[in-house]
């Protein structure tokens, strides 16, 4: 069997490297056929929640019976697993949502005083992986450009929120100006962590020794940094996949919840298919007005504190409902994609959950979590403790090791959550 060369192949001797020319055997993502499966990864928050008795079944196992809402998704009821019992710990923030902020990254206590957010699994994931695509990620997100993801500095990275412009960014050339403006963007980044770092140097003579280990741990950032730079320079020289897809049409009415969430889902297949990007993340959030959604008359965020009320009940799972036949179409479309002889689902694993076990309550324990895809064996709801969960970074550390990042812990995790 062929086995692809990796882009970062070298001709090493004697302490020196020399990097191999881009070969027809490194590159899927320029229409070059995929001889063996590559491994990805896609999480999907809806920010608030699923309505919990519409969700899970009464039952665990294989022999659930079917809910409201799994009823949805019966099409696909063996590629996903059903997950209830999972939660971080010390999420009690300073504002009811902020536990959006650490939904990927488990740090405690957000927006309290002296809170630092920390590295989102997909940002540990992309630093593991490098830039062995165009774009080690890519944020997504269905309005506005909050995200979920987080560097190791804790700084939020925007999301793209328009389908169009991802599109244009992932498949459609720029002009030689552009391109050249790119390419001087980013030796202007380089010019000034070398100005950065040669002060930061001067320093190591005037400092105590927990400065300067301070200061090395700085310098080190500074040296991914310009390691980032180089090799992001070098796609610049790469031509992008060609696909026979017409650029997207942005939605700009934000009361379309749906049809800017299916815009975007959309274009996952796409990225994967073509090895843009091995590691998605998207957000599924408020979009403060009332959704275009035959029967809804209110705010999907004043929907969620329902107070138990039967209409406000009926039209959240309204709501609710239209978000899931998405990703069913989603899971769909990933299902029909084939790679090296196999599913693009089974390839890929697929999370989607919520920061909100119960968002009538603002409360973020027994978050709902579906497990779909990434050849693991499917077809059943699992159960944990309700009142004392299970660290939800448990799964996070089986995700990484099912997509080849071999770690053992991850956030908060106590061990790693087996799945099958």
């Amino acid at each position: 069997m062929h086995i692809p060369l990796s882009r970062r192949a070298a001709l090493k001797a004697s302490g020196v490297a020399i990097t191999l020319p881009l070969l027809e055997s490194m590159n899927p993502a320029i229409g070059k056929p995929v001889t063996v499966p590559l491994k990805r990864m896609v999480l999907i928050c809806s920010t608030l929640g699923l309505h919990p008795p519409s969700l899970f079944p009464k039952t665990p196992g294989r022999d659930y019976e079917s809910t409201d809402y799994l009823d949805l998704l019966k099409d696909h009821r063996d590629d996903f697993t059903l997950i209830s019992g999972l939660s971080h710990p010390d999420q009690n923030g300073k504002q009811p949502h902020d536990t959006e902020m650490t939904w990927l990254t488990s740090a405690r206590n957000p927006g309290l005083g002296g809170f630092k957010n920390s590295i989102s699994i997909d940002q540990y994931a992309a630093k593991e992986l490098g830039y062995v695509t165009r774009f080690p990620s890519i944020a997504l997100s269905s309005n506005t450009k909050k995200s979920q993801s987080y560097t190791s500095n804790g700084v939020m990275i925007p999301a793209e929120d328009r389908p169009s412009y991802v599109f244009a960014k992932l498949f459609l050339d720029g002009s030689p100006e552009q391109v050249q403006r790119k390419r001087h963007s980013l030796a202007d980044g380089r010019s000034i962590l070398d100005s950065v770092a040669e002060q930061a140097r001067a320093l190591n003579a005037r400092t105590s020794a927990s400065d300067r280990q301070q200061l090395e741990e700085y310098f080190e950032s500074i040296r991914a940094a310009e390691a980032d730079l180089m090799e992001a320079e070098a796609w610049l020289d790469r031509p992008k996949p060609r696909v026979d897809e017409q650029p997207p049409q942005d939605i700009a009415d934000s009361a379309d919840l749906v049809g800017r969430a299916r815009a975007m889902l959309n274009l996952i297949p796409l990225i994967l298919q073509t090895d843009s990007s091995r590691i998605i993340t998207m957000v599924i959030q408020d979009h403060h007005v009332v959704p275009k959604i035959n029967g809804v008359t209110a705010e999907h965020h004043n929907l969620s504190h329902h107070g138990q009320d039967p209409e406000k009940i009926k039209q959240l799972k309204i709501i609710e409902s239209e978000i899931l036949k998405s990703f069913d179409d989603f899971l769909s479309r990933m299902a029909r994609s084939t790679e090296a002889g196999t599913r693009l689902l089974d390839q890929t694993s697929v999370l989607l959950g919520s920061n909100l076990g119960n968002a009538n309550a603002h409360d973020p324990s027994n978050l709902p979590i579906f497990v779909a895809g990434g050849g693991y064996d499917h077809g059943r709801y699992v159960t944990h403790n309700e009142s004392r969960n299970t660290p939800l970074c448990n799964l996070f550390v089986n995700l990484l090791n099912n997509i080849g990042i071999e770690t053992e812990r991850f956030g908060t995790s106590t061990g790693t959550l087996q799945i099958s």
